[in-house]
């Protein structure tokens, strides 16, 4: 349980943690390298334990030292226990690693939040042409390529990130060419594909709607440094805004940010971006946020949604979302109600009418993003928030009980 007494204006500076996003893929292509990898600016996550997990039942030997993490890889078995599997929803990304890697993998479906049906047979009907074999019975996915990875021509039905990912990492090492078409851009997919080339790889096009895959024969480890979380920056960009804080983010892709800026202009926030560095100083009273829809990059991204809901939830005016991507991605909603938030949803809409102040209560966290989203509601709220389900929290964002109290929330964690 997370409490906090609020309200209470933020201000000072934050150095924003590696990105989640980003160190998962990592760590399943570190299975495709020979050698050691050294991946730099990790965060202290549960879901990068669980990744670490999974590597060491597979025979990989894995080292944290602080924020470093040290991989040495020995894969000497081809099946990911159910329970690491149903930890955590981005693990379907070791299928295209460990099918490359042995040849054959066997998993379950991935479990992790609730945000709805997750698309995994775009991701097997990828890899099927890829020549994988792929038997689904009882929850099980048994995977071979018996001739080995070949390549082909994708064509993503969506730009999923996860799918995106799958692929590249199944046809660095194969056979020729691969081409994926409406692949995702999300710069996680730009971080894994510079990490793949510097061990060896031969990927052209991250970041653009068409990557190309020339399969080599090795990979080689080397050391790399994970981008910034993005959506753990907005996260902490939205909790100034709501409290009329005065925050610096430190070690930030402003880039990456682009894309989420325009509800904190259009609600009277100050943004200003110098080399790594943002702040943000917020206005007494936020404005609406207007109209947001949520869409793949360079979209404005579905992670975000919660928290910028959390500041429309206080602003002036009316504030519309469309949410496009998880069907299930508006259950932070009850709990801003309970605090006193005016919310009103109709399928993917939900409509915002924001409140003078929100009132604190005991809500239950049903997801990551959104048990986030609770928090920063909390930190603005009058009164006392009671956030449960904070080991949702605990799988993206690394001690932010801490990081908010050095910013001057009371808060803590029991």
């Amino acid at each position: 349980m997370i409490i906090i007494d609020g309200p209470a204006e933020l201000g000072g500076e934050l150095t924003v943690q590696g990105a989640k996003n980003s160190t998962l893929p990592l760590l399943a292509a570190a299975l495709l390298c020979k050698g050691q990898t050294v991946l730099h600016n990790c965060p202290d996550l549960s879901d990068v334990d669980t990744a670490m997990e999974i590597l060491e039942h597979v025979g990989c030997r894995c080292k944290r030292e602080g924020h470093d993490l040290v991989i040495d890889n020995a894969v000497s078995c081809c099946e990911i226990p159910e329970e690491l599997m149903r930890s955590m929803r981005s693990s379907i990304v070791f299928l295209g690693a460990m099918v490359a890697r042995c040849g054959e993998v066997r998993l379950c479906f991935p479990g992790g939040c609730e945000l709805g049906p997750r698309p995994i047979d775009l991701h097997l009907a990828s890899l099927r042409r890829l020549g994988v074999e792929i038997d689904e019975s009882g929850g099980w996915l048994c995977c071979r390529a018996p001739r080995g990875i070949e390549g082909a021509y994708v064509s993503l039905a969506f730009p999923s990130v996860g799918a995106t990912e799958n692929l590249i990492l199944a046809a660095v090492c194969g056979k020729g060419t691969t081409i994926i078409a409406n692949a995702a851009r999300e710069p996680e997919i730009c971080d894994l594909c510079e990490y793949l080339n510097r061990c060896g790889g031969r990927v052209y096009g991250a970041g653009e709607s068409c990557v190309i895959i020339d399969g080599v024969k090795e990979l080689y480890g080397c050391e790399h440094r994970v981008m910034p979380d993005r959506i753990a920056a907005v996260t902490y960009m939205a909790a100034a805004a709501v409290t009329g804080g005065n925050i610096t983010l430190k070690d930030v892709d402003n880039t990456h940010i682009l894309p989420m800026l325009a509800p904190f202009e259009e609600s009277g926030c100050e943004v200003r971006q110098l080399g790594g560095c943002l702040n943000i100083m917020a206005p007494r009273r936020l404005g609406p946020v207007k109209h947001i829809r949520t869409m793949p990059y360079p979209g404005f991204p579905t992670d975000a949604q919660p928290a910028v809901m959390a500041m429309a939830a206080v602003g002036r005016g009316t504030s519309v979302f469309v949410e496009n991507i998880f069907e299930n991605r508006y259950r932070h909603a009850e709990g801003l109600g309970r605090m006193g938030a005016k919310i009103k949803i109709e399928g993917k809409v939900a409509v915002v009418e924001g409140v003078e102040r929100l009132g604190g209560a005991a809500v239950d966290a049903a997801d990551l993003r959104g048990g986030a989203a609770l928090v920063v509601a909390g930190l603005a709220a009058h009164g006392r928030t009671q956030v449960t389900g904070g080991h949702f929290i605990r799988r993206g964002y690394e001690d932010i009980t801490g990081r908010f109290a050095d910013l001057g929330a009371r808060i803590r964690e029991e």
